[in-house]
C-alpha cells in the first residue's frame, strides 16, 4: 500500500470526513490492540489522507476507555507524519467563545489511568516534550482557516488545553483552578494521544472546536451534552473545510517539522539491544534506526 502521509482524527461529532473519494476501510488489529474503528482512506481533491473517528462511528468509547497507542501506531503504520487532531473543547476565557477555534500549542495533562508511551519492555526512550504541537502544522491550520474566508475573530492561535480523566464535566472549583492556571481550554482526549503522536515522529497539531464556557461562566454554569454537540455540528461544516484546505496546502509544501526526528536524540536504548519481540512491537517507530 502505498504510505499516506496525512490523517485525521475526528473526534465528538466528525465521524466521518466529507468528500474523500475511492475509500476502504483498514482493518487494523496492532501490539496495542485495535483502533477506535476501522481507518478509511481515500482522495480529498486527489490527496491520500486517513480518517479515523476517535471514538467510534456511533460514539461509543469513553474517553479514558480509548486506545490511543493502537491509533497512533496504525496511523504511523500507513505511513502518516501530519496529523490533525479535531476536538471538542470546552473554553476557559472569555475571548474564546462558543462555535470559534482554537488552535493550542501546549498541554497540561491530568489523566490518570492511560498507558501513555509506546516504550517499556526492554526498550527506553524519552522525547522532548516542552513544545508538545508541531508549529509548522498548526500554520498551516491557520492559513486554511484563513483561505475559507472564516472570520479572524473566531480562531485563536496558540493556548493551553488542559486534559482531564472525564468523562464527567469538571466542579466549578477545578474550572475556576484552571483559570487561574491561565489555561485556555479543557478536554478529555488529547493527552496522551499527542505523547504518543511524538513518540511516533508524527508531526501533530490540534483544532479544537469550542462547545462551551465549561461551568465557570455565569450564564453557562450547567455544561450539558445536548449544548456540547449542538454547537459541535454548527461547527463542524467548517471544521470540514478547514481541514480540506489543510489538506491542500499540505500536499503541495508539507512543512518540515521537528517531530519528525524527536527519537534522534531520544532513544536510550539502541533498537539492537532491545528484546526481539519488543523491536518487532515497534517496528513502526524504529524502521529508520535499525
Amino acid at each position: 500500500m502505498e504510505a499516506i502521509r496525512f490523517g485525521i482524527i475526528g473526534g465528538s461529532g466528525l465521524y466521518k470526513m466529507e468528500g474523500l473519494s475511492e475509500t476502504r476501510e483498514v482493518l487494523l488489529d496492532t501490539p496495542f490492540g485495535k483502533p477506535s474503528d476501522a481507518i478509511v482512506t481515500g482522495l480529498l481533491d486527489g490527496v491520500p489522507v486517513a480518517f479515523l473517528a476517535r471514538h467510534g462511528r456511533g460514539h461509543s468509547t469513553l474517553p479514558g476507555d480509548l486506545p490511543y497507542r493502537a491509533n497512533i501506531w496504525a496511523m504511523k503504520s500507513l505511513g502518516v507524519d501530519y496529523l490533525i487532531s479535531v476536538s471538542a473543547v470546552g473554553s476557559l476565557k472569555e475571548v474564546m467563545a462558543p462555535r470559534h477555534m482554537v488552535l493550542p500549542d501546549q498541554f497540561i495533562d491530568l489523566t490518570r489511568h492511560r498507558a501513555g508511551t509506546f516504550f517499556g519492555d526492554g526498550a527506553v526512550a524519552h522525547v522532548s516534550m516542552a513544545h508538545p504541537v508541531c508549529a509548522a502544522l498548526s500554520e498551516v491550520l491557520a492559513e486554511a482557516h484563513a483561505d475559507c474566508g472564516l472570520p479572524a475573530a473566531a480562531l485563536h492561535r496558540g493556548g493551553t488545553y488542559v486534559c482531564i480523566e472525564g468523562p464527567q464535566f469538571s466542579t466549578l472549583a477545578e474550572s475556576r483552578l484552571y483559570r487561574s492556571w491561565d489555561a485556555s481550554v479543557i478536554g478529555m482526549t488529547n493527552m496522551p494521544e499527542a505523547r504518543l503522536a511524538r513518540e511516533a515522529e508524527i508531526a501533530y497539531a490540534t483544532l479544537a472546536l469550542v462547545t462551551d464556557y465549561d461551568c465557570w461562566h455565569e450564564g453557562h454554569d450547567a455544561v450539558t451534552a445536548e449544548i456540547a454537540i449542538a454547537n459541535l455540528m454548527h461547527n463542524a461544516a467548517n471544521a470540514q473545510n478547514v481541514l480540506r484546505a489543510c489538506v491542500r496546502r499540505l500536499a503541495a509544501n508539507a512543512p518540515a517539522s521537528k517531530a519528525h526526528d524527536a527519537l534522534k536524540q531520544a532513544l536510550v536504548t539502541p533498537p539492537a539491544a532491545m528484546p526481539e519481540a519488543t523491536r518487532e512491537k515497534l517496528l513502526p517507530l524504529l524502521r529508520k534506526y535499525r
